[in-house]
């Protein structure tokens, strides 16, 4: 499995160059005019027009971090993460595993090196002078960052984590506040929803376009959303996939990423359906229809698309066979409501399988084993117009009853790396 994700970083990279150019074929008339509708949607129109800048046409984001359920049939990719977290703990929790003598994937110091190397890439230069710039939004990851930064300071690099206040940007570029010091490079660890809230977050978009620092990620709102997913698997689109990555690429996707639809509620004609029968055993003519379901049949996650506060996380999720009958068509209407400018996604509940894993308890001194579901979560960094480094893998292994796998206080985080034999 480990070679198998190592592969996988250029087919996600190749998967969010495609997007971006499909998103801009869009909205130059090449593709249908709704994909960029429905990306566009809720976002302010300045946002929406840093996102289509010639000034940031190849720009990608630095870190990529798909989101694999572990399923009894193999890897099953439900997001992708172009803003995550995780980095700087992944970090220093493969740097203590190594001190007890495991192999892992990336090596001991594969979070930090991968950093570095894309940082440089990024920026046209080694060691660029860099800013991790974390929103209050955000702040739960402040230490994570600092670390990192401290991690990266030790190798030689030139890098430090601060909230919005702490760089400045002016005529002159964009500098450190506490002592002026230029900088060739933010890493902004904030999503673009949140840009209202970051003090200086325009001056700091205004100065990316003037040229006169290198933002990573770039300003691209459109790729933040959870929309990719279904346009991926809108049938429509294939000839226009299968042109940007290759029928290859396309196919093996596909395949790895969990079917998922919008839920648009404009009404379609008589003869029309939605396509791929979201609920098994039924075709739908309207997502209405959803809010009437049993609960053997709601084996279904609402999520909101990307931008706004309750779509990062599992804060904005909805799991269909754990809510009553009136909760779930609440959330149903609550979904449709929020269409256009908040658009919603919905996917089959894909669940992970039971493993035992092993977990230290402090309160007793000793080790114990839990039956939960694993959630893996490879960090690629982006080193090249093709090409990537594998990190490190994070593996999130959360109590069997939970359905929404993330770092909950009753979660095991470890990192991975190949099967002892």
């Amino acid at each position: 499995m480990l070679a198998a994700l190592e592969r996988q970083g250029t087919l996600w990279l190749a998967f969010i160059r495609a997007a971006h150019r499909l998103y801009i074929e869009s909205h130059q008339g090449g593709a249908p005019r709704w994909i960029a509708g429905w990306l566009d949607a809720g976002k302010p129109p300045r946002l929406v027009e840093f996102g289509r800048m010639n000034r940031f046409k190849a720009a990608v984001p630095l870190v990529l971090r798909p989101d694999l359920l572990l399923t009894p049939g193999g890897l099953a990719a439900c997001e992708l993460d172009a803003v995550p977290g995780g980095i700087g703990l992944l970090g220093c929790l493969s740097r203590l595993y190594e001190l007890e003598g495991f192999s892992l994937a990336g090596g001991p110091d594969g979070m930090v090196a991968g950093f570095r190397e894309a940082l440089g890439w990024m920026a046209g230069m080694p060691d660029p002078v860099t800013a991790i710039v974390v929103s209050e939004e955000s702040s739960m990851y402040r230490p994570e960052m600092q670390w990192l930064a401290g991690a990266l300071a030790a190798a030689g690099g030139s890098v430090t984590a601060v909230d919005p206040a702490g760089v400045a940007a002016g005529d002159s570029g964009v500098r450190l506040a506490a002592n002026g010091r230029a900088l060739d490079a933010v890493y902004r660890f904030f999503e673009l929803f949140d840009l209202d809230q970051v003090p200086g977050g325009e001056a700091l978009l205004e100065a990316a376009k003037m040229k006169q620092v290198r933002l990573t990620p770039p300003p691209k709102a459109h790729l933040e959303e959870k929309i990719w997913f279904a346009l991926l698997h809108h049938p429509v689109l294939a000839p226009h996939w299968e042109g940007l990555l290759g029928v290859a690429a396309y196919e093996e996707l596909r395949a790895l990423v969990i079917p998922t639809w919008v839920l648009d509620p404009t009404p379609l004609p008589g003869h029309a359906v939605i396509a791929g029968q979201p609920v098994a055993g039924r075709t739908l003519q309207s997502w209405d229809d959803l809010a009437g379901l049993s609960q053997r049949e709601r084996s279904l996650v609402l999520k909101p698309s990307g931008f706004g506060e309750d779509a990062w996380g599992s804060h904005g999720v909805r799991f269909g066979s754990d809510l009553s009958q009136p909760d779930w068509a609440a959330a149903v209407r609550q979904a449709l409501e929020a269409f256009p400018t908040r658009p919603w996604i919905l996917q089959p509940y894909r669940p992970a399988a039971v493993t035992d894993a092993p977990y230290w308890d402090p309160g007793r001194g000793e080790i114990h084993a839990m039956a939960g579901r694993v959630r893996l979560c490879p960090y690629y960094f982006v080193t090249g117009e093709t090409e990537t480094r594998l990190g490190g893998v994070l593996a999130t292994v959360c109590p069997a009853d939970k359905k929404a796998i993330h770092g909950m206080p009753e979660a095991i985080m470890a990192p991975c790396g190949p099967v002892r034999e």
